[in-house]
């Protein structure tokens, strides 16, 4: 039984009925709330949340019937369970009628009434996992939440325009915190699902053993602790979308389960042998390098070719340049908004030191400083005072990369930096070379040469006059 329902509420006029009809749901783990009268009733309704109301039919006053009818017509769906003493056809149909879920004769087995209780709370719980997922069906991004005036960015959004209303597979790459969540949503608003339902999961969030009955479902009995069958979030999603966050954290077997499913929308649940089927749009995301994954035999080739149908590479904050500002206006309007702050711009000092700042955290982390200087700032412009001390941080960073190198000869060290810094930009770029010598300020063919002395070599090389975009 589930500990987290609300009460229920028992409506009779004889105090001994609703103390044993307490002390029986009790124990079964239910709580109650107790009242004489259907006036009481109605005045507990309208002041606390219940999941059932048990009344008896004949009441002093109001009568149990009238009682069911004003439930009915102010709380539509609250299940009711209508009590009487005497038992005729007859009143059956007018208890259904007057909006009860369930009719019980007195007196009546325990076993009854915990079946009856217990479908009232099935229900309530199915209302409340609908109503769950009406909310995420709501959780979207609109095009003008995603902030920047950097080419890329512009980029993106015309691609987002592009790709939304088709039902093409996603993948998004890019660094923690670059927005990878903002986009997803975005391509499911401009979508022809967008009506539909909306579900995100961090695969990196969920247990290992728990990802496969979470994505699919399982069957009551397929394990311990499964009392009951658990529709899976594939089957939430019919018809709409699922985002799939941090999706090279998923363990190998399952990937292969997930390439089954992306062949055709079949699956069965965990325990289960019954083949179902759904059409769900997939949207995939991660900040790793799915190509050195791919070559660790982390993650399956043929997966990365099935959802890697249009690709997403979101820019690291440090490469957008003016967008630091803009973000940083975004968010200090956003902010002082709800907390009803007088900061209303950055002080010049203040722009210039998010300027110079390298960002690891991405817009996450410039999301956050702006929120914490908002809290500290008592004057209308932000000021320096206000914002993290960067420079104790990029100076250990500093440290750290001079302590690496010690021992080694210039040209050796040299090199190796600029190896890093190669490869750093093209797992930033997708391994677009032209995307990384516009990045690093050279011409394409001066980083071919750079790479070729420094023995560096991609995945795959395109053909002649095919730009290579994925590797």
């Amino acid at each position: 039984m589930s500990l987290h329902l609300p009460p229920v509420l028992v409506v009779d006029d004889e105090k001994n009925m609703r103390l044993s009809l307490q002390t029986m749901l009790r124990d079964e783990g239910y709580t109650t709330r107790l009242s004489e009268s259907a006036e009481n009733a109605l005045e507990l309704l309208a002041t606390e949340s219940f999941f059932m109301v048990i009344t008896d039919a004949r009441l002093g006053g109001m009568s149990g019937y009238e009682l069911l009818g004003k439930i009915r017509s102010r709380w539509p769906d609250l299940p009711t369970l209508m009590l009487t003493a005497y038992a005729t056809p007859k009143l059956a149909v007018e208890a259904i009628k007057a909006g009860a879920m369930d009719y019980l004769a007195k007196p009546f087995a325990p076993e009854e009434l915990f079946h009856a209780v217990a479908r009232c709370a099935e229900r309530h719980k199915l209302l409340r996992e609908n109503a769950a997922l009406r909310a995420r069906a709501g959780e979207v991004t609109s095009l003008e939440q995603i902030i920047g005036e950097a080419p890329a960015m512009r980029g993106i959004r015309q691609m987002i325009q592009t790709v939304a209303p088709t039902d093409a597979r996603v993948m998004i790459l890019g660094e923690s915190g670059t927005g990878k969540e903002l986009v997803a949503g975005a391509i499911h608003g401009l979508s022809q699902r967008r009506g539909n339902n909306y579900v995100r999961i961090n695969c990196a969030a969920i247990p290992e053993n728990l990802l496969e009955s979470e994505l699919f479902g399982h069957e009551k009995g397929a394990f311990t602790g499964a009392l009951r069958q658990k529709l899976g979030r594939f089957e939430e999603a019919d018809q709409g979308t699922i985002f799939l966050d941090e999706i090279a954290d998923m363990s190998k077997p399952l990937q292969a389960k997930l390439l089954r499913f992306l062949e055709d929308g079949s699956f069965t649940r965990v325990g289960g042998t019954q083949e179902l089927k759904v059409d769900v749009r997939l949207i995939a995301a991660t900040n790793r390098n799915l190509t050195q994954a791919i070559q660790d035999e982390t993650f399956r080739e043929d997966l990365y070719h099935r959802l890697n149908v249009v690709q997403f590479h979101l820019p690291a904050l440090r490469e957008r340049g003016a967008d630091v500002a803009l973000l940083a206006d975004y968010f200090l309007k956003l902010f002082r908004l709800k907390m009803n702050k007088n900061a209303t711009t950055l002080a010049p000092a203040t722009s210039q030191k998010l300027l110079s700042h390298n960002w690891p955290g991405n817009v996450r982390e410039l999301r956050n400083v702006i929120e914490r200087a908002l809290i500290l700032e008592t004057t209308r412009e932000i000021q320096p005072a206000s914002l993290p001390e960067f420079e104790r941080d990029q100076s250990r960073q500093k440290t750290q990369a001079i302590q690496a190198i010690a021992g080694e000869s210039l040209d050796d060290a040299l090199g190796r930096l600029e190896r890093e810094i190669i490869n750093h930009s093209l797992e930033a770029n997708g391994f677009s070379l032209t995307r990384v010598a516009e990045s690093l300020k050279l011409t394409r063919h001066a980083l071919r040469y750079r790479m070729q002395r420094l023995n560096m070599k991609l995945a795959s090389e395109p053909g002649p006059g095919r730009e290579n975009t994925d590797f």
